[in-house]
């Protein structure tokens, strides 16, 4: 492993760069603590010279949101032959996509909220007063507000009123073309992250996430104090097992690869419910991924460096 060169990729141009910036920061930190060689390479019109010219050992992709996780960066990789860490770009454009993840998620039984999905010109053409009252009759009050692709909870607010709707729907929209409208579902939020092994999928502890607002957004996500953490989350056995359970089965039967994170919502009569998955997790001193794998009992460097080493295995 010591004579390894691995780029990280952080950075881009999605809304998520800065938190990009800091997992790939973070990332590279733990894999020089392994012993690998590292190259930290911003995401730029650079990226396929470097690539080519340099040729790494492996990749690990630190991008959030975007070319990072719709499986642009991804097909590049796979057509210059470069071993990565992470999806393959037809799984990733599958579960970037949130309606097309649930959708799928849904069809194979799973649990989650009901939803809408709505373009910006739907609003345009038919009237956004009517068809924001239609979402409300269909989904009821409160509701969630989310772009349709992208991370970092950019674009997302928990609307608890009809008066509150017209605002988030334009904050939702700056963030993308398109809004997907979830019925809101209470309870005990947690995120869980699915590793792969030498037995295969395996899921880590879950988080649990306790927003001092209430609302797990781009603040509480990424501002240290706001929100408490619970790693493993406060779960009965038989909760802890269920979450495990429902991430494995996303991260199965959306056909990911390596690492993902599950973001769920268990409901007061136990349902667990889906809310999303994400192909590139945050890694920063806030994210939950890192304290799953101290809750494992490992470290960050060591998780990766397997994953690593996996990639290049696999060609």
């Amino acid at each position: 492993m010591s004579d390894r060169v691995v780029a990280v990729l952080s950075g881009g141009l999605s809304h998520e760069r800065d938190v990009s910036l800091r997992s790939g920061r973070r990332l590279s930190a733990a894999l020089r603590d392994q012993g690998l060689t590292v190259e930290e390479w911003d995401t730029d019109s650079e990226l396929l010279t470097r690539l080519r010219d340099q040729r790494p050992d492996a990749v690990v992709v630190a991008l959030h949101g975007g070319e990072g996780e719709n499986g642009s960066v991804q097909t590049v990789l796979e057509m210059l032959g470069i071993p990565f860490v992470g999806s393959t770009s037809q799984s990733c454009r599958r579960a970037f996509d949130k309606p097309t993840a649930k959708a799928e998620l849904a069809r194979a039984g799973l649990s989650t909220p009901d939803w809408v999905v709505l373009p910006h010109g739907t609003f345009r053409e038919l009237g956004a007063q009517y068809v924001l009252d239609a979402m409300t009759d269909r989904l009821g009050l409160p509701m969630m507000l989310k772009p349709d692709q992208g991370g970092s909870a950019l674009g997302a607010q928990v609307v608890r009123s009809a008066g509150q709707l017209p605002a988030a729907m334009v904050n939702c929209l700056a963030y993308g073309e398109t809004v997907l409208a979830e019925q809101f579902v209470s309870g005990v939020e947690v995120a869980v992250t699915v590793v792969d092994g030498a037995n295969g999928p395996e899921a880590l502890p879950a988080v649990e996430i306790v927003p001092e607002s209430g609302v797990y957004d781009y603040t509480a996500r990424y501002t240290a104090g706001l929100t408490d953490f619970y790693a493993p989350a406060r779960l009965t056995e038989d909760s802890a097992k269920a979450v495990g359970e429902l991430a494995v089965q996303a991260h199965r039967l959306l056909g990911l690869r390596d690492i993902s994170r599950t973001d769920a919502v268990i409901s007061s009569d136990g349902t667990v419910n889906f809310l999303e998955v994400n192909l590139s997790p945050g890694l920063t001193e806030t994210s939950s991924l890192p304290m799953a794998v101290e809750a494992a009992g490992r470290s960050l460097g060591e998780v990766f460096s397997e994953l690593i080493e996996r990639s290049v295995n696999r060609g």
